[in-house]
């Protein structure tokens, strides 16, 4: 089987790259920077282990990258597009921008080859292609992958989940996913398009749910990590469920759905709150470090807050969407002198050049009135914070989802502020 995958950032480096240690695979991307870098064998962004997935790849010539779409679709089995589909800053997808690129190779792809679509994109888009390229057949398989866990992701996936109207292509489904999924569960491609938008929207409802919990907590004397705990014991819930009190939900995948939804109604003339209001509740919550300074630290002009962590996740480099970009953007507004520290960022976007970049722990927290923990990286567990705390002026940590509360917890005086906690 021929495998071209269309769309190499995150979801299309990682799928070209898992692919080809089972079937030949060519990348196609028309970023040619992007295609360089693939080529020397660095994924374009940092994701644990993908560069030497990529290297690998490469060296047994079952993987190659290229901007040419006949090149890449001459003799393809599959195209697999796989761009992450960009959001605005008002989590709405660019659609145009993933059906344009996937536009311009289709007609260099063989009458009767599969299209299987795992780029985010709105119910109905496999329906739309159908009528437009009525010479193709399509499917569609929701990604699964997590920023930072995506190779573990992708190659031991539970299941597979396969939206395809022509049965005579699921036996080329199944030997695509077999090395991947535990199973893979069938289903028209309207269902399959909208499990990705559901899935994501009841996750998004499950973190927005347990932090509106977590704020009544800190106000009744009640620990929210507690009620987790007692909401999780119960069958009808699980041990799995999306109830961690702690910060917002970020970036755009998980808020791209819920407006996806939204609109969705919108367009269908369908009243619906709960949904809308998932996004608005973490919108809210957003807020919840930067109340949480107010609240303890008054008027932040002229004081020293210190941040630790400005990645979205760990095991990534990415900022854009990141909560911790946007507490500094607060602050700095606020007036406060910002320091901050992440292990892998070594330049600050322009709207951060009031922020002081340091190179550790030690020094960045040195004379701080607050210090907020905000990406979680194992780094900051392995830290002296019996050195560090006496190096504050003032001994907070705001730490949303009590990441540091083994290392805090032995050292007299500090004030450990968490989503949840009284």
């Amino acid at each position: 089987m021929n495998v071209t995958v269309l769309g190499l950032w995150h979801l299309g480096s990682v799928t070209a790259a898992c692919c080809a240690k089972h079937f030949p695979v060519v990348g196609l991307d028309f970023d040619a920077a992007n295609i360089a870098k693939l080529n020397s064998g660095h994924a374009p962004l940092l994701e644990p282990g993908l560069d030497e997935l990529i290297c690998a790849g490469l060296a047994c010539k079952k993987l190659s990258f290229t901007t040419d779409e006949k090149t890449a679709c001459a003799k393809a089995d599959v195209l697999w597009l796989t761009y992450d589909t960009p959001v605005n800053d008002h989590d709405e997808s660019d659609v145009e921008f993933v059906l344009a690129n996937l536009r311009r190779a289709l007609p260099c792809l063989p009458n009767g080859a599969l299209v299987l679509i795992s780029a985010q994109l709105p119910v109905g888009t496999c329906a739309q292609l159908e009528k437009e390229f009525p010479q193709f057949q399509f499917a569609c398989s929701p990604e699964n992958l997590r920023l930072g866990k995506a190779i573990d992701a992708f190659e031991k996936a539970e299941r597979a989940i396969v939206g395809v109207r022509n049965d005579a292509k699921r036996i080329l489904l199944e030997q695509l996913f077999k090395p991947f999924a535990a199973q893979t569960i069938f289903m028209r491609t309207e269902s399959a398009e909208m499990v990705k938008h559901a899935l994501n929207s009841f996750l998004a409802l499950s973190i927005t749910f347990i932090n509106e919990v977590a704020r009544l907590c800190e106000h009744t004397g009640a620990d929210a990590k507690e009620v987790s705990i007692g909401l999780k014991s119960e069958a009808r819930i699980g041990p799995k469920a999306y109830l961690g009190p702690g910060g917002p939900f970020a970036g755009g995948t998980l808020a791209r759905d819920v407006v996806t939804l939204s609109k969705l109604a919108e367009a269908n003339g369908e009243k619906i709150s709960v949904i809308p209001a998932i996004k608005q509740s973490n919108d809210l919550h957003r807020g919840w470090a930067f109340r949480r300074l107010q609240s303890r630290l008054g008027d932040l002009r002229g004081k020293k807050i210190s941040v630790l962590g400005l990645t979205y996740t760990t095991n990534t480099d990415t900022l854009r969407r990141s909560a911790a970009v946007e507490l500094c953007q607060q602050l700095l507004a606020a007036g406060a002198t910002v320091s901050a520290f992440d292990p892998v960022v070594k330049n600050l976007p322009p709207e951060l050049n009031s922020v002081a970049l340091g190179n550790d722990i030690s020094t960045v927290l040195a004379g701080a009135e607050a210090v907020a923990v905000c990406t979680e990286w194992p780094q900051f567990r392995q830290a002296d914070w019996l050195k560090i705390i006496p190096q504050m002026r003032s001994p907070v940590v705001v730490d949303a989802n009590r990441f540091l509360e083994k290392e805090l917890k032995s050292i007299a005086g500090v004030e450990h502020l968490s989503v949840g906690r009284a």
